[in-house]
């Protein structure tokens, strides 16, 4: 018998073509990330059961949920899966209590016990004092941490949270983001997370999913994803500079422009510079490197005491430097410069 959730499906719906094979063990936490109709949402949908299948199979500890084409089906309500909706979903009707009690009740448990329950889970997530309040008497924090409750009150041996944190503002998102991982750490079943913000996935998830247009191009630690993307969109995800070129010996070809490096390889290949091993110059600088090349700033976007500059030119590049550089350089869109990078800051791996 295979514990936690192994899924291989495939679905259409409408430009979307879905074709995915995914595995989460209890107590593991996976986060899926990936543009704007990537089908992330749609993928939550079809494990909830609220999307058929066209083909494949969802099994769930060993029992299967759905076999497509043909096969067994249970409806949404007979799958022990819990859903977080980004916009929480709450009843706007019913109080924190009742909404939490709400899913209990659906499943045949007594109005009192149901509502006892709802009570422990409120108060498990701080917000016993909130119990007779409705959802629009509710901060964002609150209302995230209602529909949480109500999503955990089932005992659910799968939890899918769908851009839980999306719709809280900046101050609200880390504080609640702490208390999330708190409570999911508690939480024995299989946890698949969907954002489109690299934080909320590296503090909440122990394995991190790329999809894009409905296939999964890279998964991974953090680190791992860092170390060697795979495409543009988890290159610019981790905040690194990713070319895709071909190789012969130590020069990559990147679209007409070549860049050195220290390790030799053939055939094709990707390279990585990550933007704290880019140095700015105003004058072409002397010395050891052996990529330098002259491009025009066309942005500069704060980072705390750093900022990230990006420059255009034959091979465009993103720069990490202190703010002190920025006002040294006199970096402003529009200025030249000249970018150096050492051959062995360059990472080289195949395609």
């Amino acid at each position: 018998m295979t514990a936690g959730l192994v899924a291989e499906l495939e679905l259409s719906r409408g430009p979307l073509a879905l074709a995915v094979h995914l595995a989460v063990a209890p107590g593991a936490t996976v986060a899926v990330l990936g543009p704007n109709g990537a089908g992330k949402t749609t993928l939550l949908r079809a494990l909830a059961g609220l999307v058929a299948l066209d083909r494949g199979c969802v099994e769930l500890d060993g029992a299967v949920l759905e076999q497509a084409p043909g096969g067994p089906w249970a409806p949404p309500e007979h799958r022990s899966v819990a859903m977080v909706f980004q916009d929480h979903a709450l009843f706007p009707h019913l109080s924190a209590l009742d909404n939490v009690a709400f899913g209990l009740r659906a499943r045949g448990m007594g109005r009192r016990a149901a509502r006892t329950r709802a009570a422990e889970r409120l108060d498990r997530l701080g917000l016993a004092d909130r119990a007779d309040a409705r959802p629009g008497q509710l901060s964002g924090g609150e209302a995230q941490r209602v529909a949480l409750a109500r999503a955990l009150a089932v005992e659910p041996r799968l939890l899918l949270l769908d851009e839980p944190l999306a719709a809280l503002d900046a101050t609200t998102r880390l504080t609640t983001r702490r208390e999330l991982a708190r409570h999911l750490a508690g939480h024995g079943g299989a946890r698949l997370l969907v954002t489109h913000d690299p934080l909320d996935a590296m503090a909440l998830a122990d394995h991190l999913v790329v999809l894009e247009a409905g296939r999964i191009v890279q998964e991974g630690s953090s680190a791992e994803l860092a170390g060697r993307p795979r495409s543009a969109y988890v290159a610019d995800l981790v905040g690194v500079n990713l070319f895709r070129g071909r190789a012969d010996g130590d020069r990559v070809d990147v679209g007409g422009a070549g860049l050195v490096v220290s390790a030799r390889a053939s055939g094709d290949v990707l390279a990585v510079v990550h933007p704290r091993a880019v140095v700015l110059h105003r004058v072409r600088p002397d010395g050891s490197p052996r990529n330098v090349w002259r491009g025009p700033v066309e942005e500069i976007e704060p980072a705390g005491d750093r900022a990230r500059v990006r420059v255009g030119g034959p091979r465009p590049m993103v720069a990490e430097v202190t703010a002190a550089a920025v006002a040294d350089l006199g970096l402003v869109p529009g200025a030249e410069v000249w970018v150096a990078v050492k051959a062995t800051e360059i990472d080289v791996y195949p395609a």
